[in-house]
């Protein structure tokens, strides 16, 4: 019981908690740069996608130990519930049911991008939608209940934080390209599928020759041959 009361699980909670926070900062500003369709001959718009994946899958983990660690935590009272179920909690109840609701939404999130080949595409951005919510809500989270994030070098971090989401935000939505139907960014280790009612176009084949691409060809000549009258002997 000693170990579940160590003041060092309140200080990995209090600390994972911003660099979580930090992390998908860079995962919401990354993927408005995949939407809007950045990127070039140095860095290109793959690099940018993986690059987005990646701190991600590194933002989750980061979350499930700050999770863990809260938990674990005997000094107070939350419980495993309220990890995903909100307003079961005895202490913080509002707090920490906003932070059940955004881990829920960031799990979705994550789930429908680790499914994308099989998620239609509409169904897909729908979901990625939720990320912005979840990021707000996340941010509410952090004011109302880390202790670090109300005063000092915290404080600072967090309006930071917010002040660059809101940034992308707003250039996401001022410099939104238009957007080819069925169409989103596609990382080069998966396969895109083929959009519902869009047929990409193809090249055309060649036809195998025969007597009517023959005939045809004769019949194309520009100058066609006059017959030539028989000769008497």
């Amino acid at each position: 019981m000693i170990a579940l009361t160590s003041p060092y699980l309140w200080y990995t909670t209090r600390a994972t908690g911003l660099v979580t926070m930090v992390l998908f900062t860079l995962v919401v500003s990354l993927g408005t740069l995949v939407a809007n369709r950045v990127g070039g001959t140095t860095v290109g718009r793959f690099e940018l996608n993986e690059l987005h994946r990646t701190i991600a899958s590194v933002a989750i983990v980061f979350l499930a130990i700050h999770i863990i660690t809260t938990v674990a935590d005997s000094f107070v009272a939350t419980g495993p519930l309220a990890v995903v179920v909100p307003f079961v909690s005895p202490y913080k109840r509002l707090p920490v049911a906003l932070g059940a609701i955004a881990l829920d939404l960031m799990v979705a999130v994550w789930v429908s991008s680790l499914l994308k080949a099989r998620v239609a595409n509409a169904s897909w951005r729908f979901i990625h939608w939720f990320s912005w919510l979840a990021y707000a809500i996340a941010i509410v989270h952090a004011l109302l209940t880390g202790t670090d994030a109300r005063h000092g070098v915290g404080l600072v971090i967090v309006l930071a934080c917010l002040a660059t989401v809101a940034g992308a935000a707003a250039w996401r939505f001022v410099a939104r390209p238009t957007r080819a139907a069925g169409r989103t960014a596609l990382s080069p280790l998966g396969v895109e599928p083929e959009p519902r009612g869009v047929q990409r176009d193809r090249a055309p084949t060649r036809p195998a020759p025969g007597p009517a691409v023959e005939s045809s060809a004769r019949d194309a000549t520009p100058f066609p041959r006059r017959p030539q009258p028989r000769r008497h002997r």
